[in-house]
């Protein structure tokens, strides 16, 4: 028989098979062989012999002479040739049919390989979903542990309220601060509105005595001239008299 060469390819590849023959010429020999039963090279093939033991009876049985015995004998060495031929037909067929079972089981096998490989695949997948999940999950994980030790490294919440309530406090002892200066400053802008309007009054006022200490010193020295001119003018009119 010829030799055959399985290749296995990869996971998830079909299995195929290389021949030293194609497929026909390989039916072709076997066929031959199966029918000529030369399996070997050695001695002659038995379907030739069967022929031949087959022949010897026919001629021998169409000779007109009395040859019965001779008959007898060629017709048991045929059958037993026959007999001979049989015996590896039967057991080709037998192989044959076993190694159908075979090719069947095989076939059973191959699909179920490849069943297994297409689950796999899918539990592959399945799994590479999961592992993404996980390192999510684990991320996340990690990140809820660098909270926990950062809020473990801070204070109790009850020193927290209280340093809150004292905050509050202050801003609100801060708010009354800022309340009572913005009303301090309000009174201040008052206070200051209102000498603005007294020294502006009071300015007004200088700058009108001013203006009547001027006309009333006007006037005065008007009076005086006017006086000092009436003194020389009777003094002249007296010394014109003498």
């Amino acid at each position: 028989m010829l030799g055959r060469v399985r290749k296995v390819s990869g996971r998830g590849e079909p299995v195929a098979a290389n021949y030293a023959f194609g497929p026909s010429e390989d039916d072709v020999i076997i066929k031959h062989r199966l029918l000529t039963r030369t399996t070997t090279t050695r001695g002659e093939p038995p379907l030739k012999k069967l022929q031949k033991k087959f022949t010897s009876f026919v001629s021998e049985v169409d000779k007109d002479e009395d040859n019965y015995n001779d008959c007898e004998k060629l017709a048991r060495a045929f059958l037993q040739e026959l007999t001979t031929f049989e015996i590896p037909l039967l057991k080709s067929k037998a192989i044959v049919e076993a190694n159908v079972r075979e090719k069947d089981n095989f076939n059973e096998l191959k699909d179920e390989m490849n069943r297994q490989i297409l689950q796999a695949q899918v539990d592959i997948e399945d799994h590479k979903k999961q592992l993404e999940e996980s390192k999510v999950e684990r991320r996340h994980k990690e990140e809820c542990e660098a909270i926990r030790k950062l809020i473990a490294l801070q204070p109790p919440r009850s020193e927290t309220q209280k340093v809150i309530t004292e905050l509050e406090k202050e801003i609100a002892a801060l708010d009354a601060e800022n309340t009572a200066g913005s009303r301090l400053l309000e009174l201040r802008k008052k206070q200051f509105s209102l000498l603005l309007h007294v020294v502006d009054e009071l300015q007004n006022t200088i700058e009108e005595d001013q203006k009547s200490l001027m006309e009333e010193m006007r006037i005065a020295t008007e009076e005086l001239k006017n006086g000092i001119e009436d003194t020389s003018g009777g003094s002249e009119a007296m010394a014109v008299d003498q």
